[in-house]
């Protein structure tokens, strides 16, 4: 089954479960050939309501195959194992989902399509009603003295209550996810469910004519002995961009890329994730591991021409790798402009070379001639290093940003970030609180003083 297919299929499931038909929804879900983690869950939901324990353990465990990340299914596992009187499994799979949260309070599902905020409160005062079953009065007192560090306000009642039900020995009663709450397919992908042209207007095109120029991008094709009338092959998809990190799937709706190939995104979600394709295969990837490519075309009739007649593109390895474009026969100080813009640094402070090793040092007095000669098809790739000192940068964080990624950073509103290095413009990799990833630039400010 195509990811379009199983697209269809799961918003067709969650509309007839909005409609409470859910043996119907069930009866679809069940036929989608390969499920990813959010529909096992959600199958597993559906038989929790039918009271199918067995089949909604089965539906868990294939979720947290399919996404070991995934905090609630493992919450939703520990419930079935609850009511399935299998106390010591229950209390294992709270810990785990403790354990996923990674120490933040909670996790906002909504940006993965589910309207539900998991609480570590929550979770902690689940466990130690399990270990409340199993006679462990001293632990489920200890787990909830530990979710008082973790609780909000409106959850302070209800640790409050359990903890003084501990004391007194007596059980109370378990938070329960809301059954009729599903994952939902990304609604961006769904609305282009209903579009008929995926294509829309074509931009870039190819002939069969001798000798034509072709963008680079599809080999030339072959011409058809005698044959006068001109057939054009199918124009590309999307917008070109770059890798800059490997991303390893999770699921089978994502796809395997690494740092240096060009994919082009055919559509990109609110939840920064980016539907793409390479080499005829489709699939998603978060969008900042991604940078766009600029490409020029202009084109004339039965013609492209080639992008890289004009320019060159030239890769940056760096602490992070990135590319930058610049006009064919450069000198020193348009490409060195280019990297310096680039990397927020100036050009004093970097030092380019052509190899790895740093010994064919790029400068103003480069023939920079016999750098270009080292182009193929239009790319080359160069070295970076900083040749001065860096003061450490800081940001204060002016928003909260919670993220299920396991590559990004969290924190909170007022937070103080250390600047690692920056991924692009909208992308930095940061430091805060013991804890290293990537956070969106747009949820910080630079602190007044910092300077290179």
């Amino acid at each position: 089954m195509s990811y379009v297919d199983t697209l269809r299929q799961w918003d067709k499931a969650v509309t007839c479960a909005d409609r409470q038909e859910w043996s119907e929804a069930l009866c679809i879900f069940l036929s989608i050939q390969e499920p990813n983690s959010k529909i096992y869950f959600d199958i597993g939901c559906l038989h929790l309501l039918n009271q199918d324990l067995d089949d909604a353990e089965k539906a868990f465990d294939c979720s947290i195959r399919k996404d070991e990340h995934l905090a609630v299914a493992f919450f939703q596992r520990g419930m079935t194992f609850y009511k399935k009187k299998r106390y010591e499994e229950s209390s294992a799979d709270f810990q785990r989902a403790f354990k996923a949260l990674r120490g933040n309070q909670l996790i906002d599902y909504k940006a993965l399509g589910l309207r539900y905020i998991l609480y570590a409160c929550e979770v902690l005062h689940n466990l130690a009603l399990a270990e409340a079953k199993l006679g462990s009065w001293e632990k489920a007192q200890e787990n909830l003295v530990k979710a008082l560090d973790y609780k909000t306000d409106a959850k302070l009642s209800l640790i409050d209550r359990a903890l003084q039900s501990t004391l007194k020995q007596k059980l109370f009663k378990p938070v329960e996810f809301p059954l009729k709450m599903l994952f939902r397919p990304n609604k961006h992908y769904v609305a282009e469910l209903e579009k008929k042209d995926y294509l829309g207007k074509a931009k870039v095109v190819s002939s069969v004519v001798p000798q034509d120029e072709f963008s680079g991008f599809a080999p030339l094709q072959p011409q058809v002995r005698n044959q006068i009338k001109l057939r054009p092959i199918k124009a590309l998809q999307g917008e070109p961009h770059t890798v800059l990190f490997e991303f390893d799937p999770e699921t089978s709706d994502e796809l395997a890329v690494v740092p240096g190939n060009i994919v082009f995104v055919l559509q990109k979600g609110d939840d920064n994730w980016a539907y793409v394709v390479f080499n005829e295969r489709r699939g998603l990837v978060p969008y900042n591991y991604l940078e766009r490519l600029e490409i020029s075309l202009a084109s004339n009739q039965h013609k492209v021409v080639q992008p890289t007649d004009s320019s060159y593109t030239v890769k940056i390895h760096f602490t992070f790798n990135f590319a930058v474009s610049v006009p064919r026969g450069s000198p020193y100080v348009v490409l060195i402009g280019k990297v310096s813009k680039k990397l927020n640094l100036p050009p004093t402070a970097i030092s380019l070379s052509c190899d790895a090793n740093g010994k064919s040092v790029i400068d103003a007095n480069t023939d920079m001639k016999d750098v270009w000669r080292r182009a193929s098809g239009g790319h080359i790739t160069l070295w970076c290093t900083t040749t001065e000192p860096q003061k450490e940068i800081h940001f204060v964080a002016l928003h909260s940003y919670k993220s299920s990624n396991p590559e990004d950073l969290n924190f909170q509103e007022g937070d103080m970030i250390k600047l690692l290095s920056r991924v692009n413009q909208d992308w930095f990799e940061g430091q805060s609180n013991g804890n290293t990833g990537i956070f969106p630039a747009a949820f910080v400010e630079e602190l007044p003083g910092n300077k290179l």
